[in-house]
């Protein structure tokens, strides 16, 4: 898994402790790491557009 994926995946988990304990703060953190996963996909995507790179690492 890679770190953007890990990221999501600990904010999913976070939003869900929150909201099951009824930790605003908590569940807000989940966001918070799910969205940054989000933008680290983002700018890898962009990055690989940049470079000519596609999905697979392979020259396009």
């Amino acid at each position: 898994m890679t770190n953007k994926n890990v990221e999501k995946a600990k904010g999913r988990a976070k939003e869900a402790a929150g909201a099951l304990s009824g930790d605003k703060r908590l569940k807000n953190e989940g966001r918070v790491d799910q969205a940054k996963g989000s933008a680290k996909k983002t700018v890898d995507k962009v990055a690989d557009t940049l470079t000519g790179r596609n999905a697979n690492n392979k020259r396009a």
